[in-house]
């Protein structure tokens, strides 16, 4: 599985962050970093939560 965003729908308002920090991670400049575009499988069920939670569905998980 691979996360991947869309930065140009992304406002970074860091649900995702709040969901899974573990891979997800909004800057100072507020851009959003996928730390782990490829999560494992212990974090799947954060992940899958915090890319259907986007407020913008600026998320993607390819299975």
């Amino acid at each position: 599985m691979k996360v991947k965003v869309d930065e140009l729908v992304c406002e970074a308002n860091a649900v995702c962050m709040g969901l899974a920090p573990e891979v997800f991670e909004v800057d100072d400049e507020d851009r959003l970093h996928i730390l782990l575009p490829e999560p494992p499988p212990h974090l799947l069920d954060r992940v899958r939560h915090a890319v259907r939670s986007c407020p913008k569905a600026a998320l993607t998980l390819e299975e």
